[in-house]
């Protein structure tokens, strides 16, 4: 019995892996309250941190929960001149105990250290109206925010055509 347990525990934590390689597949599946607009892909696994995608007309927003993390222990970067990648480094978000006084307190239960999150990568791929000079994160109460602004659109440039009567 634990062991189917531990078989759908493990399939339910892969899930938003699973769910964001499916989206990446491409094709015309849109997302709830996707109109025509620019789609942002995830590229490879999901990593932990559930994100949301923001489009104004002047910029993208990648909005993250990040419990227990400061801005030291967070890396955005951007690669190949189009992924936005952003990572927790490596034993970051552990809980600190408070130091054990000899013989004056011990614990009894743990419970508290699951829920703070240990590392995440979460990777995307940025359309081609991002400008990628005009990247800025900050990090407040748990939530980074990674925002990325939008190039004007190309001029529409017309051209005048003489028509000659013959």
């Amino acid at each position: 019995m634990t062991e189917l347990f531990d078989t759908a525990m493990t399939s339910l934590l892969h899930l938003p892996e699973v769910l964001d390689r499916l989206a990446a597949g491409g094709g015309d599946r849109r997302s709830a309250g996707d109109h025509g607009r620019t789609r942002i892909n995830g590229i490879g696994g999901g990593g932990g941190a559930p994100v949301d995608i923001v489009e104004t007309p002047g910029e993208y927003a990648f909005v993250l929960d990040v419990p227990g993390l400061s801005k030291s222990d967070i890396q955005v970067t951007l690669e190949e001149d189009r992924v936005l990648v952003m990572t927790s480094s490596n034993g970051a978000g552990k809980r600190k105990r408070e130091e054990e006084e000899e013989g004056e307190c011990r614990y009894i239960r743990l419970e508290r250290r699951g829920a703070v999150q240990r590392s995440f990568v979460r990777k995307f791929r940025l359309p081609e109206d991002a400008d990628t000079g005009g990247i800025s994160a900050r990090c407040e109460n748990g939530v980074l925010t990674v925002t990325v602004k939008k190039r004007p659109p190309p001029e529409k440039k017309t051209k005048s055509v003489h028509v000659t009567v013959a």
